[in-house]
Formats: structure tokens, sequence, C-alpha cells
């Protein structure tokens, strides 16, 4: 398979600055000493600050690059300098890159006893192999599923609630002890739901007697220790952020109860609500069970307007609906999964489901009707990506980023994927309507270069899109796109009308189109820089001199630039008398020669 489609834009997205910088510097240097592809993996090794090189393993298909991983500690945004460095080198020295063969490829010229050999000399150096053997070749005799793992053995012993119960002790009274010593922040709520997390591992593997025995270990710890954060500030446990109500629900799903076993947990959940609140869904879940009427008909198929229930739904319903959607596909219940997706209004895990199955055509028949949100639009274009199937993922990507109101944080990520994708598939009309939506969503100057590359012929007519959108739109955090746009175009007064609006706080952006428009706005310098210098010296913040000084050093560049030094002088001279006494401003202002 051909490489990836790559650009350097594509590279400095996805990476911070310093990294792409450093691996600049890296491929530069000719860090990368090995490039090899198998397919549609790429391998590296990048000489670094160990003894030995890090390994960069990239995974792509016909749409760019889909994962990047580097042995390095890197563990910051974007990718390291390695994976920059690694990526660099395909685009510039694509015929260092050694083509070997892929796995299949190796393994075809082998005879079956060749091929036995192999397998025996592989388990005679890592013993551990023979049970992944074993359970692929149990799998072989089973119907085909979507499933790639089976679940481990079930544990023949119960663990002890003891220790989840003191784990949630502690976790309350080292709570407690920060607020006594003046700590503001407090990790209850992520810490037990941490706990909670551990305890729900027995159930997806199968072990719902175990999951039992956690979470009521870890539900006890909380009430019986309850006391000492209520005597400290009396918050809840929703105040800090514990909930325990679909934790319950999934466990007791996934159990198979005795009528003595529910009346049991019945007894125990309203015991424990009158001191952690609400246990709804754990109750419903009690009553209902598999059994219930509605949800039987549903699972049959037999869907009405009114779902899985009898009457009106409660507010939960679509939590409830997820985690038994969970559970019907941890059990491998596909159709049933399917039905009561369908019936409860779940449009994403219905859509992706149908993706998963291979029922591709229909998945992007129902999402041209019933899609409605750009959360289904992501779920199942991805999906759609990692099945290979690239221009239905792309339609999919393209149709959710179109609709209206769409968060934009959540648009951007996505609109940059979609972009990516389509840049690397060669539609580029698709790259170029993705990536305007990401620019309208967050701007940059990075993503308006690309999009000036993407136009080509057309870039006039989107070139004042996008400026009509910096100029009116109301997004938060957008001062420095707008400012690095406007002085890269030479728009001069649009950067001046910014800067004008900003306070202080964003100095470095006002700083900036000071020193660009000095020589041809100077009067517009003076009168936004004179203020700002004045009310950090009136105010007299020793802290903040430095920040004045800066003010002052744009004052004194304008005036030189009117040809007005006397005026200069004079103001100087004005500022020495009113705040000669202030010792650290007066040796700042020597140092910087105003």
């Amino acid at each position: 398979m051909p490489l990836p489609h790559l650009t350097s834009a594509t590279i400095q997205h996805h990476a911070t600055e310093p990294s792409y910088a450093r691996g600049e510097s890296y491929f530069r240097s000719g860090a990368v000493v090995s490039l090899t592809q198998r397919q549609q993996t790429l391998q590296a090794e990048v000489e670094g600050n160990e003894v030995t090189p890090y390994r960069v393993t990239i995974d792509f298909d016909g749409g760019g690059v889909t994962q990047a991983d580097c042995t390095c500690p890197y563990d910051f945004e974007g990718w390291c300098k390695h994976i920059v460095a690694t990526l660099l080198a395909c685009i510039h020295q694509p015929e260092t890159v050694e083509q070997r063969p892929a796995l299949a490829q190796l393994l075809n010229p082998l005879t079956l006893a060749q091929t036995q050999g192999l397998v025996q000399h592989l388990i005679a150096e890592n013993p551990g192999l023979i049970e992944s053997i074993n359970l692929y070749v149990n799998q072989l005799a089973q119907p085909e599923t979507i499933s790639t793992s089976a679940s481990p053995p079930k544990r023949k012993t119960s663990v002890d609630p003891a220790p989840f119960a003191r784990q949630a002790r502690e976790i309350l009274r080292n709570a407690v002890r920060g607020w006594e010593h003046g700590q503001d922040d407090d990790n209850i709520g992520l810490e037990i739901g941490e706990l909670i997390v551990d305890a729900l591992a027995f159930a997806e593997q199968g072990d719902w007697a175990n999951a039992l025995v956690a979470l009521q270990g870890l539900t006890e710890g909380c009430v019986n220790n309850w006391d000492e954060i209520d005597d400290f500030c009396g918050f809840t446990p929703e105040d800090v952020g514990v909930d325990f109500d679909a934790a319950w629900a999934e466990a007791l799903l996934s159990a198979d109860l005795s009528e003595d076993e529910i009346s049991e947990w019945q007894e125990n959940l309203e015991v424990w609500q009158d001191r952690l609140g609400s246990f709804a869904m754990a109750l419903e879940a009690l009553r209902q069970g598999w059994d219930y009427p509605p949800l039987v008909r549903v699972l049959q198929g037999d869907i009405s307007e009114l779902g899985a229930w009898s009457g009106e739904a409660p507010d939960w319903a679509d939590e409830f609906s997820q985690i038994r959607l969970k559970i019907l596909a941890r059990q491998e219940r596909y159709e049933e999964y399917l039905h009561l997706a369908k019936a409860e209004g779940q449009t994403q895990q219905y859509l992706t489901m149908l993706g998963q199955l291979g029922r591709v055509d229909q998945a992007m028949t129902i999402a041209q009707r019933q899609m409605t949100t750009l959360s289904e639009a992501k779920a199942l274009a991805e999906m759609l990506r990692s099945q290979n199937q690239l221009p239905q993922a792309l339609d999919i990507a393209l149709q959710g980023l179109r609709f209206e109101n769409n968060n934009p944080y959540v648009a951007f990520d996505f609109a940059t994927w979609a972009s990516d994708l389509a840049e690397g598939m060669g539609n580029t009309s698709a790259a170029l309507e993705a990536r305007v939506m990401a620019f309208k969503a967050k701007p940059s100057l990075q993503d308006y270069q690309k999009i000036e590359r993407l136009a080509d012929t057309d870039w006039p007519a989107v070139r004042e899109t996008l400026l009509h959108h910096l100029r009116t739109d109301s997004i938060w955090g957008r001062e420095q796109a707008q400012v690095d746009v406007f002085l890269q175009e030479g728009l001069l007064e649009d950067a001046i009308a910014v800067a004008s609006g900003l306070s202080s706080y964003h100095s470095q952006i006002i700083l900036r189109v000071m020193d660009r428009v000095v020589a041809t706005h100077s009067q517009w310098v003076i009168d936004n820089a004179r203020p700002r210098a004045e009310s950090i010296m009136d105010g007299g913040k020793a802290k903040d001199y430095q920040s004045a000084v800066e003010w002052l050093k744009r004052v004194k560049a304008a005036y030189h630039a009117l040809g007005q030094g006397a005026d200069w002088s004079g103001y100087r001279q004005t500022l020495l008398n009113q705040h000669g006494r202030k010792r650290k401003l007066m040796g700042l202002m020597q140092q910087n020669k105003l």
C-alpha cells in the first residue's frame, strides 16, 4: 500500500509547536536511523537521549494516519518529536522507507510442517503464547461474531469486601484531613469512581457475584464513614460526585439472582439510599430484571411508542437503557441489542452496532433519516473508518458537521479528523469543506493557511468568508487567531480594532500588534499604551512594574516614529517626578534605556 498522504501542515496540527520544531531538528540531524513499512504499518527507530533508539509505530489507511505511538516517555498533548521526525522522513525521504513483507506474505510460502515448526519455535521463546493459540483454535469452531477476544476465566474464589470498604473509608478521611489543612480541592467522586470501575470489571468478565461483593464493600465503606464528611461540611454524596446508582443497576442486571437474593438486595439498597441518595435505577433493575413484559416484547422485536416501559419513562430512562445495551453487547445478544436501541431512541448505539455487524448499507440508510447529533455522526464515522469503509465514514462525518448548533469544541476536533481523512483520500473539496468548519469552530492561523492551500483558485472567495467570520463571530478565545490572520494579511486596522478591545490580560497580543503598527499608527500606540502603563505605576504594585516598562517601551518607540522625541523626554520627566521614589521601577526603566 502506498505511504499515507502527509503534509507538514498535517503533522503540525497533531503536534505542539515545540514538539514539531524538535522533531524537525531530529529529522534534519539524521536521528531516524531506520524506517520500514509492512502494508499499513510504519515502524522506525529514532535516536534520542537513551542509549537505545526509541521505537515509533504508525498505523495508517487510505485516509492517512490512524494511530501513532512511541516508546519514549512523552505524555503531553499531541505527537512527540520522534513521531514528527519519522513522518517528516516519510515526506521528504520516501526512498529511505524499506518495504518489508506483511505477515500474510511471510506465511503464505510455508508448508503446514514449516508453519507448525514456526509456532512451536515461538512458543518455546514465549510460553504464554500457548493460551492465545488455544483461544484462537477454540474460536475457529464457534459461529462468527464481532467479538475480538474472549473473557478470561471466572474466579473460583470470592473477593473480600473489607479492602474495598477500607479504601472508601480512607478516601473520605483523606478528604477531611485535606480540608482541615486548608485544601480546597477534593477528589472524592473521582477516587470512589475509580474503585467502582474496578468493582464493575468483575461483571465485565462475567463474574457478577464478585462484582456485587466488591460494590457492597465500597458502598458500606461510604455509608459507615460519611459522618466524617457530614460533621465537617455537611456535603451530600451528590455534592462531591459520588453516585453508586448506575453501578448497582449494571451489577444487578448482570446477575442471576434468586427471589430471596432480590429481596435481600432491595432491602440493602433502601437502607443505603437514606445515606447516599437515590438508588432508583438499581431498585428498578431488581424489579424488572430481564423478565419485565414490555422489555421482553421489545427484545423480541415488538416495538411500540412506549418502548421498554409500561407507562411514562423516568428521566433516567436513557442511562438505564444504555446500561442494558452494555450488558447485551457483552453477552453478544446483538439482535436484541438492536431492538432495544431502536425502541429507546438510542440512535448512536443503534447505528454503530449495525456498522460493527457489517450492515453498513442499512446503517447509512437509517443515518440519512434518523441521525440528528454530531456525537451520533462521530461514533458511526469512526466505526466505519475502523472497518476501512472510508467513503461512507467521510459522508457520515460531513453530514454530522452540517448540523446546526454543534458544540464548537467537539466540532473542531471532528472536522479536523474529517478534513485529514478527505485529504488522504484525495477528496480536496470535502477536505476544504471540513477544514472551513474546523476554522469556524476554533480559528487559527495554521488552519487559515491550510485552507488557502486547499482552496487553490477559489481562495479569494473563501478568504472573504473566513475574514468575515473572524470579524463578526463571538467565539470565546478567538483573539489570538484574529490578530495572527489580520497581521499576516496586512489588515492593520482590523488588528488594531481587536487589540483596542482587549484588557491587559492579553498583553502579549496587544504588544505584538503595537510592534507591527508603531510606524504607521504611532498615535494609537501612544493612546493605548500610556494608560496601561500609568495604571500599573499608579497602583504601586512592584511585581507588575516589568509590564509597565513593556508598555513604556512602545510609547517611546511611537513618539520617536512621529519625530516627537522631545515629547517623549517631557513625558519621561513627568514619570520621574511622579514615581521617582519607586526604586524598582526606576531601575527597570534605566535598564531598558527609558
